[in-house]
């Protein structure tokens, strides 16, 4: 596996843990909008965990 490989397998894992999508739904997202809801999501998490 290359590493662009690795990461979309970790990007696509991200993703579907936190929102449950499909793996083909998760996989046929442009890069940069997949990116974006990563960054998304560990913003929420962040904000979620400064309140605990």
């Amino acid at each position: 596996m290359t590493y662009a490989a690795d990461r979309l397998w970790e990007e696509v894992a991200y993703v579907a843990y936190y929102l449950h999508w499909p793996f083909e739904s998760i996989v046929d997202m442009e890069h940069p909008a997949r990116v974006r809801v990563i960054q998304e999501i560990g913003a929420i998490n962040g904000r979620l965990s400064a309140v605990e």
